[in-house]
């Protein structure tokens, strides 16, 4: 995974590319009808339930926006929330605060919608030893709050992007010439650039899982769209060798039983990618 300071960076250009985007030269709404020198507050006000997230990237968008602004916060990231709920409270410039408005909307929306779904799922998995796993299917532009939001709904994340851990998936296979050459020139191509990266390789049958397992070094066997009993059977052949990692249109209804196949890891898409926003809403008062 990305070190912090790496995630610390790509936090602030988030919040600034979204600045940018919603404000570019002016918020002529607030300018034009509220005094540069008014002072307001306004609550975050819960509308709807689950796990809320994104408090910590709000107060950075207000620090953003206006470093005076305060906040005063009675709910923290991770917890479980209900209609009625007040996250916190923010006091200052009354420019500064509508100016600040929509972007700490929907990315706390967004982020507490995915903490919530992933919450749901890593309920799903107790007792099984499986854990859940994001995937690079996030939003343009907001992966590092998508990914946080799924740590704070209490799962893991994969990698953050391409340069952080090597996945053969099916077409780098194809492409490459079949699996053992794939993995022999990923070996290679590591150790000529001095990289240290673990590799994960996508298996498509059962024969591919035995492929795989000739070769040394495979970090992870990504066991896609497998039954079932054929998935069970992968974790048999793999054993001990690698770790085991199950995805592929697993659901709510599937989840708990592929993790009963002995996979160690289930990575799920629908994390990020299928998720409704969490009613929530910035009222002045």
């Amino acid at each position: 995974m990305i070190s912090d300071i790496q995630f610390q960076t790509e936090l602030q250009l988030l919040i600034s590319n979204a600045i940018r985007e919603d404000v570019g030269t002016g918020d002529y709404s607030s300018l034009a009808c509220i005094p540069e020198t008014a002072h307001g507050q306004a609550k975050l006000l819960v509308k709807d339930q689950g796990i809320i997230a994104g408090v910590a990237i709000a107060k950075m968008i207000f620090e953003f926006v206006d470093p005076k602004l305060k906040v005063k916060t009675f709910i923290e990231d991770g917890t479980h929330v209900e209609y009625g709920d007040v996250v916190f409270e923010v006091s200052g410039s009354s420019q500064s605060i509508l100016k600040s408005e929509r972007v700490v909307l929907n990315t706390i929306q967004r982020m507490s919608a995915i903490a919530t779904k992933t919450s749901q799922y890593a309920q799903l998995l107790e007792g099984t030893g499986a854990k859940i796993l994001d995937t690079r299917k996030t939003t343009p532009n907001f992966r590092v709050a998508e990914k946080w939001a799924v740590k704070i709904g209490g799962g893991e994340n994969h990698r953050f992007a391409l340069y952080d851990m090597v996945m053969l998936k099916d077409n780098h296979i194809d492409f490459a010439g079949g699996i053992t050459l794939a993995i022999k020139k990923t070996k290679e191509y590591l150790k000529t650039n001095n990289l240290n990266l673990k590799i994960i390789v996508e298996a498509r049958n059962l024969d591919e899982i035995r492929e795989i397992l000739l070769s040394d070094g495979v970090h992870r066997i990504l066991i896609d769209n497998f039954n079932y009993e054929d998935t069970k059977t992968a974790v048999s052949l793999i054993g001990t060798k690698c770790q085991t990692e199950s995805s592929g249109n697993i659901n709510e209804k599937t989840i708990r039983e592929y993790a009963l196949c002995g996979v160690n890891y289930i990575s799920s898409g629908a994390l990020t990618h299928s998720v409704y926003n969490m009613d929530l809403s910035l009222k002045a008062f």
